[in-house]
């Protein structure tokens, strides 16, 4: 390293509290020194302690580099980062999902990673899986280095299936098949109208984009594939949209309402037979015993894509020279065989890489996730659309959860949240 960067471990200590890792002074001195990169993250569940565990063995390998990581919500860093990082007062490195990035790099507040990808100087990164690594593309430049791909699979709890009656091997793999369990899934114990254990657990903010996995699966979606278009007002998106709102108005089929937490935290309590989430759900299930399989999700009319999230990490567009240099440094280490063996051992993420040797991952899950008839049929949300964050945040996620309370009907609310996108996609920020 050529640079070093005033360290701030004193200052980072006192505002962890807030989250504002507010030390990055830009200070250098060109005198060979070490570097102190500071990271933010949020991965705040059961993959915090293995993505940890990385960065303490990265900082234990050398001395040149040192990478101080710290764990927000997904929610905070969000709203934090922006503001942090166009007053200059963010964090060095941030990890970001590959669906928000493109709203950052328009305000150019990010640096472009092609560097990394240019040549062998710090990895040969043929080997990385080449989705994960086109997701954080945009606009022709790449701004990041993949951290995680995660696949969303479906969760089913085998025991609930059981005393349910059906066959605790047999998931549903269609939409129909999964109607037709409905009644035998659904507890109503005393009769009052509202079950005590729900078919499917399932949350309409905060959480993983199901919703918009099922509206591919019928035939329509929340924008075009080039993110040009917007598919929210086309027919086979409301008819989509019209099947599972039903479902769980009328049938009940899961609480509305819920955040992905709350989603979590019912399938966990064996409230709810199934659910679809990440990589990250399986190290928490089985530390609890629950007697569950994850499979793909069941395929709907018109197809089966399964969503996967790519998380990037990303550096400072005020990073210098050296310190680019040390953040790559650092990728190339997660990105190494054995810092990625530790990851998907630790966490259940299948592996980046595409060469791990065959005995290298001994976690179940993560073997499960990272298997090729999953990753063949990943498709990513919004990856490469400016505004992703106020189409799904701002606008998707208040019509759905309007139709999903009876406040408003599909064929009215998703025309007219679809002109809406429309309006973004077309002003292209």
């Amino acid at each position: 390293m050529r640079t070093i960067r005033r360290t701030c471990g004193a200052a980072l200590a006192a505002v962890a509290l807030v989250g504002v890792a507010a030390c990055s002074d830009g200070a250098s001195s060109g005198d060979g020194g070490p570097v102190t990169l500071t990271m933010w993250h949020g991965l705040t569940g059961p993959d915090g302690p293995a993505f940890q565990e990385v960065v303490d063995n990265f900082n234990d390998s050398q001395d040149e580099v040192t990478i101080e990581a710290e764990a927000l919500p997904w929610d905070s860093l969000y709203q934090q980062f922006l503001t942090a990082a166009t007053s200059d007062d963010g964090p060095d490195l941030v990890a970001m999902s590959a669906s928000r990035l493109p709203q950052y790099a328009e305000r150019g507040v990010l640096g472009s990673t092609d560097e990394f990808y240019a040549d062998d100087t710090y990895m040969d990164t043929s080997v990385l899986a080449e989705g994960a690594v086109q997701a954080s593309v945009y606009d022709g430049v790449n701004y990041g280095v993949p951290l995680n791909l995660g696949p969303v699979l479906m969760y089913w709890n085998k025991a609930l299936f059981e005393e349910a009656g059906l066959d605790p091997e047999a998931p549903p793999t269609t939409w129909e098949e999964f109607e037709e369990m409905i009644p035998d899934l659904t507890v109503d114990e005393d009769g009052d109208g509202t079950p005590e254990q729900y078919p499917i657990a399932m949350g309409d903010h905060s959480t993983v984009p199901v919703f918009p996995s099922f509206l591919w699966n019928g035939g329509g979606g929340v924008v075009s594939d080039d993110g040009t278009t917007s598919l929210l007002g086309d027919a086979a998106t409301v008819a989509a949209a019209e099947h599972w709102v039903n479902l769980v108005r009328e049938e009940q089929i899961t609480p509305v309402g819920m955040s992905g937490a709350d989603s979590d935290q019912l399938f966990q309590a064996e409230l709810a037979a199934i659910t679809i989430n990440g990589p990250w759900m399986t190290a928490g299930l089985t530390e609890a015993g629950l007697d569950y399989d994850v499979t793909v999700p069941m395929a709907g009319p018109e197809g089966q894509s399964i969503l996967g999230d790519v998380v990037s990490m990303t550096i400072s567009q005020r990073l210098t020279d050296a310190e680019k240099d040390a953040a790559f440094t650092f990728f190339a280490y997660w990105e190494s065989v054995e810092s990625q063996a530790t990851w998907a051992n630790g966490s259940g993420f299948p592996a980046i890489r595409t060469d791990m040797p065959g005995d290298a991952v001994t976690n179940e899950w993560a073997a499960v996730f990272g298997a090729p008839e999953v990753l063949e049929n990943v498709r990513p949300y919004l990856t490469g659309v400016p505004g992703s964050g106020e189409i799904n945040e701002d606008i998707f996620t208040p019509a759905l959860q309007s139709a999903l309370n009876g406040t408003g009907e599909v064929a009215d609310l998703f025309p007219a949240a679809g002109e809406e996108i429309q309006a973004i996609l077309d002003d292209g920020s």
